[in-house]
């Protein structure tokens, strides 16, 4: 080798390096110019609600307007993963990133055909240039996309990066991922897809926009097939397959995103959202997990609907279903039509305050068999009765003279429940239903009157739905549980009655008469209309659920012959029946609950005699000897669960105005013209209340405050 050659070869070799150099340099520079790896931790997704087995209920767009909802590779149908894979990127399981031999045939197609035929791109260039795009297609574009795709391979195992894929493909306006898009024009999950269906998920990510099917469903019918055929020519499809999916028909438009649970999912999203916020952070992949079961859910949901449709006139149904072991909730369907402007379709029904009827009857009865002021077999007098000003009277207008107290509750009879009212106290009712964790309401500066055992203060449906809960569980009470880690979260039970008493009244409502064609005698259930025909309720339970349903105009306005016997009991027999169609029986009587008939229990238990019965013929103001009506005589009163700053109510019956009220002899209201007063704060303990009216008479009750 001459010396010439030799410092030309060495030439040559020298400048090879510095190419190499140089390149690697540049290629180092522009990896450092790019900036840290996109892996989609940024990615925010669509909120997600489901239920207590993972199943889809809402989901609800971002907060750019998308449907992005996540999916991972084993969520998806496999033939759907196998075609996308053969079409797109045959070599993506064995490759880096880059698939030189796909590169090499689209740039030997563009300079043989002066086109570009195929751009070469893997699945994981796809998924760099979603999580980066870039809307200039240079070749530093696709350069910077290659080093990408190299990168993410070397952070991402091929399952995550299939699944960033899933969840990010275009399918057409604010469509985004495999999820969305079987939703959007399957109304399924991708979980099971046809042939053809599969095929269309892998062909509309090519254009998205000009083969969106519900603008361009020929565009989109035609791409379809043209996949189809070419999988076959592949030898991924059997022909004849190929063949009949071309037949299928395609879709022609967008179907609507499940909106099952709908009040309850927006009401757990926003408290998130919320929580969120007050702690300066978000989640990218919100998911709420409640208690619903979405089985029945969507049949409750069915139900509902029937039954509105059924009544007409506007009126909507709400139901609740709760699970007696947990206080989880397995339904909550907060009315009907969630877009239906004529029936208030977004305002949550089941949370609105209604006045309740005759469903809280049960609750009086119990405070008195807790009290031993009656029994199931006590004798009591349906009979015309006035109290002060205040004349119950039954929904028929007739009496049905002396009647058991098992009978009384179960023909819903008003007088017999205000008799026991006016012994126990409204005050000592509201106050065990606060405790109990319902929320009853009352107009401002108002007391609890006899009224309120007849639907005179204002509950949610999800209040009743509390309240029995109780009676089904001996007379604990729990809240309401909606979503599973409430659980840690929750107060601790309370009790609503003793044990004894939640099942006297429970076994009563069990023996209630039962709607038209249905059978009774497996669900304890209680009616109760509103005055004016404006509510009708129905809430039951047996030994495993509680069930609680309320029918009305969402504007409160009056529905003729809106009956809660008839249009809410039905639902109510209709909703166990759909939940399962054998009954739980009901928990066996604790200790303590006596077994008699009337001529065997004691005495003072045979009949219902209240002390001073405020029976008052049509008497003028003052001619009526004076009474104090509440507290009664020997009464342990409740007061508001024991709140440092509660308040009881006094009422007195007859004498002439104004009024001095005492405690222990000392003055507590001075000159008070109604008949009904408020004693501020008044302790524990054992107190003698009097009052004198404006002629110097006086009455006195001994109480004991708790």
């Amino acid at each position: 080798m001459t010396a010439r050659r030799v410092h030309i070869l060495c030439a040559l070799l020298f400048t090879a390096i510095v190419a190499v150099n140089a390149g690697g340099f540049a290629l180092s520079e522009a990896v450092r110019r790019l900036g840290p790896v996109p892996l989609g931790e940024n990615v925010t997704y669509s909120p997600l609600v489901v239920d207590r087995d993972g199943k889809l209920l809402r989901p609800f767009t971002t907060a750019d307007g998308y449907w992005r909802l996540p999916a991972k590779p084993e969520e998806v149908d496999r033939r759907f993963l196998s075609m996308l894979v053969a079409y797109e990127d045959k070599r993506f399981y064995s490759h880096h990133g880059i698939d030189p031999v796909a590169m090499a045939r689209a740039a030997w197609q563009m300079v043989s055909r002066g086109r570009i035929v195929s751009g070469g791109s893997t699945l994981t260039m796809q998924v760099a240039r979603l999580l980066e795009p870039r809307p200039d297609r240079t070749f530093a574009d696709k350069a910077a996309e290659m080093i990408r795709a190299v990168q993410i391979e070397n952070r991402l195992s091929k399952e995550q990066i299939l699944g960033l894929y899933l969840a990010l493909a275009p399918y057409g306006g604010n469509l985004e991922g495999t999820r969305a898009a079987s939703l959007a024009y399957f109304g399924k999950e991708p979980k099971r897809l046809s042939t053809a269906e599969a095929a269309m998920l892998v062909a509309l990510p090519q254009a998205p926009e000009s083969r969106r099917p519900d603008r361009a469903p020929a565009a989109a019918k035609a791409a379809r097939n043209r996949v189809l055929r070419l999988l076959a020519g592949k030898g991924a499809l059997h022909p004849d397959q190929a063949e009949a999916a071309t037949l299928e028909a395609a879709p022609q438009g967008r179907k609507p995103f499940p909106i099952l649970a709908a009040h309850v999912a927006e009401r757990l999203v926003r408290q998130d959202l919320l929580l969120q916020a007050q702690a300066g952070k978000s989640e990218p992949n919100p998911v709420v997990t409640t208690t619903i079961a979405r089985f029945l859910q969507e049949q409750l949901e069915n139900l509902a609907r029937e039954r509105a449709t059924a009544l007409g006139g506007g009126v909507s149904v709400a139901i609740v279903a709760v699970d007696n072991a947990s206080g989880e909730v397995r339904a909550h369907v907060g009315g009907v039509g969630y877009f239906d402007k004529a029936r208030a379709g977004q305002m949550d029904l089941a949370e609105s305050l209604r006045s309740p009827g005759s469903t809280l009857k049960p609750f009086i009865y119990g405070l008195a068999f807790e009290d031993g002021l009656a029994h199931p077999e006590t004798l009591v007098d349906d009979r015309p009765a006035r109290f002060g000003v205040y004349k119950p009277e039954n929904f028929d207008d007739a009496f049905q003279g002396t009647v058991t107290m098992r009978r009384a509750l179960q023909q819903s009879l008003n007088v017999p429940a205000v008799m026991l009212l006016n012994s126990i106290g409204p005050n000592r009712l509201i106050a065990r239903m606060k405790n109990a964790g319902a929320e009853p309401s009352l107009p401002p500066d108002a007391v609890p009157g006899l009224a309120v055992g007849l639907g005179g203060a204002g509950v949610k449906l999800t209040d009743l739905a509390t309240l029995y809960l109780a009676l089904a569980r001996d007379g604990e009470a729990l809240p309401l549980i909606w979503r599973p880690q409430d659980r840690a979260l929750g107060a601790q039970p309370h009790r609503l009655f003793e044990k004894a008493a939640a099942w006297q009244v429970g076994n009563v409502l069990i023996g209630a008469p039962p709607p038209e064609n249905a059978v009774g005698g497996k669900i304890a259930y209680k009616t109760g209309t509103s005055y004016g025909y404006r509510d009708a309720w129905a809430v039951g339970f047996d030994g495993a659920n509680t069930v609680a349903v309320w029918v009305g105009r969402p504007d409160g306005a009056p529905v003729s012959d809106l009956v809660g016997r008839k249009a809410a009991a039905p639902i109510l027999f209709d909703a166990f029946q759909r939940i399962g169609e054998k009954r739980v029986p009901l928990k066996p009587p604790p200790s303590g609950v006596v077994f008699a008939r009337t001529s065997e229990l004691p005495p003072a238990l045979q009949r219902f005699r209240p002390g001073a019965l405020p029976e008052i013929a049509a008497a003028g103001s003052g001619d009526a000897p004076l009474v104090i009506s509440f507290p009664p005589d020997g009464a342990r009163v409740e007061v508001a669960g024991g709140e440092p700053d509660a308040a009881l109510a006094l009422k007195a019956m007859g004498g002439a105005p104004p009024f001095t009220w005492l405690a222990d002899g000392l003055p507590i209201v001075i000159g008070e013209e109604r008949r009904e007063a408020v004693w501020d704060k008044p302790g524990k303990g054992f107190a003698r209340l009097s009052v004198i009216d404006a002629r110097g008479h006086t009455a006195s009750v001994q109480i004991r405050l708790d």
